[in-house]
């Protein structure tokens, strides 16, 4: 059966939605873990972590939405996740924002290694995806070192 460039790209646009809802799991997680917060720590939450993970949620959406539009294929729309139950507490949400975050990140970085977008894809397609990577990069370290500060 021969491979076309029509069913790859379907599969690097299918790749990425799938990044793209782990991210909004990020964001809900994040957001509960917000109203959990004291008004300081809320707001350093919001700093380094929400606004940097929104940031990268809105350009995944742009660059799979615009891809799709450049090889006329069905594209969707992504609602908001759950973000679980708010018995797991800040350091639970944060946990499993890092976690969502670490697994958008590592399913973009499969599609890239993959060689997928520069067979099929575009420019645009891998500078979005390069740049959501970057705006994901940093989040771990930041969560950590929140869950390491709350309560000073």
């Amino acid at each position: 059966m021969t491979y076309t460039n029509a069913q790859a790209r379907q599969q690097l646009l299918d790749t990425v939605a799938l990044a793209t809802d782990e991210i909004a799991l990020a964001l809900a997680a994040l957001g509960e873990a917000y109203e959990q917060l004291d008004e300081q720590s809320a707001e350093r939450l919001e700093q380094e972590l929400f606004r940097p993970t929104q940031v990268a949620y809105g350009r995944v959406q742009r660059t799979y939405t615009e891809f799709a539009a450049r090889h006329d294929l069905p594209s969707r729309t992504f609602q908001p996740a759950s973000p679980g139950a708010p018995s797991h507490g800040v350091k639970g949400f944060l946990d499993s924002a890092v976690d969502a975050v670490a697994r958008a990140d590592s399913t973009l970085a499969t599609l890239q290694d993959s060689m997928l977008p520069v067979e099929v894809g575009d420019a645009p397609l891998r500078g979005g995806l390069e740049d959501v990577r970057k705006l994901l990069g940093a989040l771990p370290g930041r969560a950590r070192e929140l869950v390491r500060t709350l309560g000073r």
